[in-house]
């Protein structure tokens, strides 16, 4: 299995822009500008503002966006990762959050690298990061089965991505991208028991895994070996340790430079775990259907497996947190507000009474017949006795169901214009479809600032 990890790092070195095909290098292009918007909105959130107090009194010349703070470049990975998570609507399908590990910690790289690196290079580097962070996911047996055991996934896997995109801006060889990769496998953690009491630590899993991956690249950079039998069978090896019933090693690098990981990614047009976003679709879709004001509706039935259930079947709503892992909120929300924006989250509607009410009329149960990885049944029930159920099997922003680029606009204005001006976001928004003709990515400082 040596062999695989070694062709990992031979892919992260060898990868060509050239090599990437057009409708890949187009849907880098929008992950890139969505994280970017969500990143910027995340900034003055309240955990990634607290997180910033932490390194207040640190100097360095990497920027944290959407502010004048500049610190070290790991220290920047990590906040800048934050605030890319901290609102719930950077992207998913990756390792799983894989725009907000890596995004980060390739424009730190981007800041130390020692020479311009050209908007072409950049582009390959998230595109491997996402690459490399995916496949260890689905090495560990794929989403549910990883997270189904309790590991945070964005954390676990997401700092090989990390790592990979860091190493390929820091121009790391084979034999030194291989050792990053392995010493980001130490440097692997995350768990969901946030998901019991709304904690913020979730918000922290992006930054820690973007910091881990671009220390690691460095460590290796300096010569510091990393194990390279990580994902061999082996006591101590990742997927001994992490996936022991479940890894699937061979993930690691089939139809490697064939099968492209970022194409499967999605971007979120609500600002909830991607766990609600079919269900939401789906009750949108059946009050089209039977014609049905709010209070005519009785109420709603939803049917899903036990992993979603556990995932996202609180009804505590008392944080922003807490209420963004709920899918019975997010049904509320939808009925009583008509959308899942970011604004249906603010504390003023998540005290409001209506959902309050609502939230005792949306009742959740499981099918074991339904898979781990399927979407749930939604059945709305109305007054006078009608019903109807839906599943939607490809919510929107998946790569199946895509926002247009004009939704995938409004949503980078909508989250950019809270920190900054209408005009500075055009302006920001006119570099970012225009990336790869960029000499040197590092300009897009003037607009982050």
């Amino acid at each position: 299995m040596t062999e695989r990890m070694q062709r990992l790092a031979k892919f992260c070195v060898d990868t060509r822009f050239e090599d990437l095909p057009p409708a890949l290098v187009e849907q880098a292009k929008r992950h890139i500008l969505d994280t970017f918007g969500a990143t910027l909105a995340g900034a003055d959130s309240e955990v990634a503002k607290t997180a910033q107090q932490v390194f207040a009194d640190e100097t360095g010349d990497t920027l944290v966006w959407s502010t004048r703070q500049r610190v070290g470049a790991a220290q920047a990975a990590m906040l800048n990762g934050i605030a890319a998570h901290a609102l719930e609507l950077d992207d998913t399908g990756g390792c799983d959050h894989s725009g907000a590990v890596v995004l980060p910690a390739v424009m730190a790289a981007v800041s130390m690298a020692g020479q311009p690196v050209s908007g072409r290079e950049f582009i390959t580097a998230v595109v491997i990061g996402y690459e490399v962070g995916r496949r260890v996911l689905e090495a560990c047996g794929g989403y549910s089965a990883h997270n189904g055991a309790g590991w945070h996934s964005t954390a676990t896997c997401g700092v090989f991505g990390a790592a990979a995109a860091s190493a390929r801006i820091l121009g790391l060889d084979a034999r030194k991208t291989l050792s990053a990769l392995g010493i980001a496998g130490s440097f692997s953690g995350g768990l969901w028991a946030f998901i019991h009491d709304g904690s913020q630590s979730k918000k922290l899993h992006t930054g820690r895994a973007a910091e881990g991956g671009l220390l690691a690249a460095r460590f290796a950079r300096q010569g510091i070996s990393g194990p390279t039998q990580l994902f061999e069978d082996v006591w101590g090896g990742f997927l001994k340790t992490l996936a022991t019933a479940n890894s699937t090693p061979a993930a690691l690098d089939a139809d490697l430079g064939v099968v492209w990981k970022l194409a499967r990614c999605s971007i979120k047009p609500y600002a909830s775990c991607r766990g609600t976003h079919s269900a939401i679709d789906a009750l949108g879709l059946l009050l089209e259907q039977l014609k049905v004001p709010i209070d005519q509706v009785e109420d709603v039935q939803v049917s899903l497996c036990g992993f979603l259930r556990d995932m996202c079947g609180g009804q505590d709503v008392s944080t922003l947190a807490a209420a963004q892992m709920s899918l019975p909120y997010a049904l509320a929300s939808r009925l009583v507000l008509g959308h899942c924006r970011l604004q249906a989250y603010d504390d003023e509607q998540r005290s409001d009474p209506r959902i309050t009410q609502w939230l005792s009329r949306i009742h959740l149960e499981v099918d074991p017949q339904l898979s781990e990885d399927g979407e749930p049944v939604v059945t709305l029930r109305t007054v006078d006795g009608r019903q109807a159920s839906l599943c939607v099997e490809v919510p929107l922003g998946a790569p199946g169901n895509p926002l247009s680029d004009a939704a995938l606009e409004e949503k980078f204005f909508s989250l950019a214009m809270r920190v900054m001006s209408r005009e500075r976001v055009e302006e920001l928004l006119g570099q970012l479809w225009r990336i790869e003709e960029l000499e040197s990515v590092r300009t897009l400082d003037r607009w982050l600032t």
